[in-house]
């Protein structure tokens, strides 16, 4: 349902906004379409992606001038549960040795985190739980164009890299057309000061801001005002009036999608809580003629949860030191370097321990029809009240985030699931008319040292749809069990009582 609401969204632009796309299309077309993409060179294999080896980058697109890229997608096989933060996008112009887009590629197309989460909007589309990626901006260059994907993660290869690049193949293009660029910015905690998104020199306008933040305490991080500073002055010509604010949403945040703004992920107001929003200035663009400098708080409250509500707050606007991270777009003429590299892609992600489900000590009932190969724990009971318990260990005392990688499918069934017998919500479906392994949170806990379960409960539902197909099927699937243990990350304030009153 969210997914349907987010794209009938995207279809209620404004009519002018549809009018001039349609206009455009009655009118002559004075170019070639091109294509760059992974088809097979045979035209009647399959075989149509590419790998890439850890370390190794692939070139999606190279190509000679004038011309624009209009549309870019792609999707990614990779046993990787955080390959949206480990796979590096990066397009050169005319060139030139370094890239004017660099960002990993979760984060470009507008999802954070590395997390499987859907978004659309008007430039960029997220499907398929975060596996599908599409992207409408256009990326005009003069001489030559190059877009690579670097495969930065230390662990795991790329086995199939599927992409289609849509292009124009330009007589001619104004010389002062601008370079589309995009760069990805981290800090991990973030910083006295204020955050920065974008710091340009040259001539050129903004359109787009995408924001993500790793919550290190409770309490609502978005009290932060947004400060744009055109042309190098004192004061900024744009200032904000909260972090929801410049997102266009109000008095907190809860996902939702539209063409211009959105905010496709965000877990709560927990400490381990994620969250994604997007800002696309396609309607207000910021020109500038010489600098650019976009900013933004980081500032909001503060509560110590594990203390009485009379006592509870540690602050209303403070500063916090969550893990924040971004990526700002604008067009700029001439292209301009970005020659700060990329964080490794281990420290772009917080510090998960990651067990594959191969690994993981399992109890069945009834114990049979239960498979770990690869990195799965499958397990396939014919009866529908079947129960799988998984334990995990807990290295320390602590504050845990709990997260795994679940299949989907057909043939899944309906678990209630607890963690050391409290349940965890709702009875959860696992069902869906196709096969897809999608990320699952289980929550921020408490959790002492030593064994803790994961129980799934088989629940004797009735079966509807396609899932009457096979109704005595109940199964489930287990990829990876992602623990978090927030006290082991820089920012996370451990001694909350000394500061209750301050």
């Amino acid at each position: 349902m969210y997914f349907r609401l987010c794209l009938l969204a995207a279809l209620m632009l404004p009519g002018a906004a549809r009018a001039g796309v349609l206009d455009d299309v009655t009118k002559p077309q004075n170019y070639e379409a091109r294509r760059a993409g992974s088809s097979n060179e045979r035209l009647d294999a399959n075989g149509d992606a590419r790998s890439i080896k850890m370390g190794e980058t692939l070139v999606l697109m190279e190509e000679e001038g004038p011309g624009m890229v209009t549309h870019f997608w792609n999707t990614i096989g990779s046993m990787d549960p955080f390959q949206g933060r480990s796979i590096t996008l990066r397009v050169y112009y005319d060139g030139a040795e370094y890239p004017s887009v660099q960002a990993p590629i979760g984060d470009f197309f507008g999802i954070g985190h590395a997390a499987f989460q859907n978004m659309t909007s008007l430039p960029s589309v997220v499907t398929s739980h975060g596996r599908s990626r599409t992207c409408y901006w256009h990326m005009p260059f003069r001489q030559s164009i190059k877009i690579t994907a670097t495969n930065d993660s230390g662990t795991y290869d790329v086995d199939s890299f599927y992409w289609q690049i849509n292009w124009r193949k330009l007589p001619e293009l104004p010389e002062d057309t601008p370079y589309f660029h995009a760069m990805y910015r981290q800090e991990f905690p973030a910083q006295p000061g204020n955050y920065t998104i974008l710091d340009a020199k040259g001539k050129g306008h903004y359109v787009g801001t995408v924001l993500s933040s790793f919550q290190m305490e409770t309490g609502w991080f978005g009290e932060g005002d947004d400060f744009f500073y055109v042309d190098g002055a004192e004061t900024p010509q744009l200032r904000g009036t909260g972090t929801e604010d410049y997102f266009n949403d109000a008095w907190g945040f809860r996902e939702f999608c539209t063409p211009y703004f959105g905010v496709p992920l965000y877990d709560g107001v927990v400490s381990g809580d994620r969250m994604t929003a997007y800002r696309w200035h396609l309607e207000d663009p910021v020109p500038f003629n010489e600098s650019l400098h976009v900013e933004i708080e980081h500032k909001g409250s503060i509560f110590n949860d594990q203390a009485p509500i009379t006592t509870a707050e540690l602050g209303g606007f403070k500063e916090r030191k969550d893990w924040d991270s971004s990526v700002a777009y604008w067009y700029q003429y001439p292209a301009a370097a970005i020659e700060t590299p990329l964080p490794p892609a281990a420290e772009r992600i917080p510090p998960y321990k990651v067990i594959p489900g191969s690994e993981l000590k399992y109890r069945a009932n009834p114990p049979f029809l239960v498979l770990q190969q690869g990195p799965f724990l499958a397990y396939m009971p014919s009866m529908k009240t079947a129960t799988m318990e998984i334990d995990f260990e807990a290295e320390q005392d602590g504050r845990y985030n709990l997260s795994g990688i679940f299949l989907h499918g057909l043939v899944a069934g309906v678990y209630q699931i607890s963690l050391d017998d409290k349940p965890l919500g709702e009875p959860y479906s696992f069902v869906v008319g196709q096969y897809d392994p999608a990320w699952m949170s289980f929550d921020t806990h408490d959790l002492k040292a030593g064994t803790h379960t994961l129980k799934f409960e088989g629940i004797d539902t009735t079966p509807t749809g396609a899932r009457a197909i096979m109704p005595n099927l109940n199964g489930l699937g287990c990829a990876y069990l992602i623990l978090l243990r927030l006290n082991d990350m820089e920012g996370f304030l451990e001694v909350r009582d000394e500061l209750v009153g301050k």
